[in-house]
């Protein structure tokens, strides 16, 4: 039987007998690749520079508010002050001249945040002169706001009742806080005692000036409220009188009955008998005479005598308070006629020479008690009112 399976020689490769395979068809060649080129608008100088502005403007708002953060921090950062400290501005320095100043003084420690804040705020031009108190640790901040606001510190001067205007003008000179001199000494009489405000670099004449006005606005109200039966002509007549009564006490509450006691005087035509008004007339307002009024003072004849001259002397004594002259306006209701000290710092009033001639044995008997040197006294309240005069 014949095999019909057909066979491969011995040793012979099976891929060789096999029909060649076909070949793989050749690959499409490739396409060149576009190249994208910018748009004709993209390479416009105007749009490049743009593009470049746009980009330094970004980073310059990324730093500006950088620096912005930094600087107001800075700026609201506590100060370096250990405690408060006073700082006086010159009137001609600018924004630059005060941060120089600040930070000599060791208000602040960075100059120019302080000029950038006040440039930024616009408060350079607001910045007022003076001198300022800085609290301990003040920020920049606190600073600008101080300066702006001119909230200055602020000294008191106190003109006790009963200073001649002499005695007011030395006292002014010695009140380092005020400036310049005084050319002319104010009429007496003519400056209200007070307790004033005043800043560093006051004038002593501008102190005096507003002295004045106060003086003239008290003197027009109280003179128009006066006890119409009262014998004075004037305003200045009030003054007067006032000064006398200002300087016989220092209690407050017999204003109005030593007024009383010289109205009534003035009243009876009789002189007033004042010791402190041959005080004024011996030392013309200059001080004090450190002695004891003698005999002879007394009988010596002086345009403000009122021993000798026989009634209200040509001027004032002195620059009376306004509870005086309120009290001289408006004395009290008695028919007293002398008075000399009680020995109890005030004074005791009789209608009655002869009573009064009793006070004053009394009075005499505590000054000798006491010791007391009459010339040890203020003016008045050793002194009495008709004891030596034979009325």
């Amino acid at each position: 039987m014949t095999d019909e399976t057909p066979t491969t020689p011995t040793g012979a490769d099976p891929a060789a007998s096999a029909p060649p395979a076909a070949a793989p068809p050749a690959a499409a060649p490739a396409k060149p690749e576009k190249v994208r080129r910018p748009s004709r608008w993209a390479r416009h100088p105007l749009v490049a520079a743009g593009s470049a502005f746009f980009t330094l403007l970004l980073v310059a708002i990324v730093l500006g508010g950088g620096a912005l953060w930094v600087g107001k921090s800075r700026y609201q950062a506590v100060g370096p002050l250990a405690e408060d400290k006073a700082v006086i501005v010159p009137n001609e320095y600018g924004v630059m001249d005060i941060a120089d100043l600040l930070v000599r003084q060791g208000v602040i420690e960075d100059k120019w945040v302080f000029v950038g804040a006040a440039m930024g705020t616009r408060a350079s031009s607001k910045l007022k002169a003076g001198e300022y108190e800085f609290a301990q640790g003040a920020s920049i901040q606190q600073v600008l706001d101080t300066l702006v606001s001119g909230k200055v510190i602020e000294y008191t001067v106190t003109i006790p009742e009963g200073l001649t205007s002499d005695q007011i003008v030395e006292r002014l000179a010695e009140i380092a806080e005020l400036a310049g001199s005084v050319r002319q000494v104010p009429r007496e009489g003519s400056l209200m005692p007070d307790t004033y405000k005043i800043t560093r670099g006051t004038s002593r004449e501008d102190l005096l000036r507003r002295m004045t006005r106060t003086q003239d606005a008290a003197l027009k109200e109280i003179w128009a409220k006066r006890d119409p039966e009262l014998p004075l002509k004037s305003p200045d007549e009030l003054v007067i009188l006032a000064s006398i009564v200002e300087k016989e006490t220092g209690v407050p509450e017999e204003r109005a009955q030593v007024a009383a006691v010289f109205v009534n005087r003035l009243n009876k035509k009789m002189r007033l008998q004042s010791d402190p008004t041959i005080i004024y007339g011996l030392v013309r307002g200059k001080g004090r005479l450190e002695r004891p009024l003698t005999r002879t003072d007394i009988s010596t004849p002086t345009p403000f005598n009122t021993y000798t001259i026989p009634a209200l002397p040509p001027g004032p004594i002195g620059n009376p308070g306004r509870a005086s002259l309120e009290a001289t306006a408006n004395p009290a209701k008695s028919k007293a006629l002398y008075f000399v000290a009680d020995g109890s710092g005030g004074h005791a009033f009789a209608e009655s020479l002869d009573q009064h001639n009793k006070n004053v044995t009394r009075w005499r008997q505590i000054e000798k008690d006491r010791k007391i040197d009459p010339a040890s006294q203020p003016a008045g309240t050793s002194g009495t009112t008709g004891a030596t005069a034979v009325d």
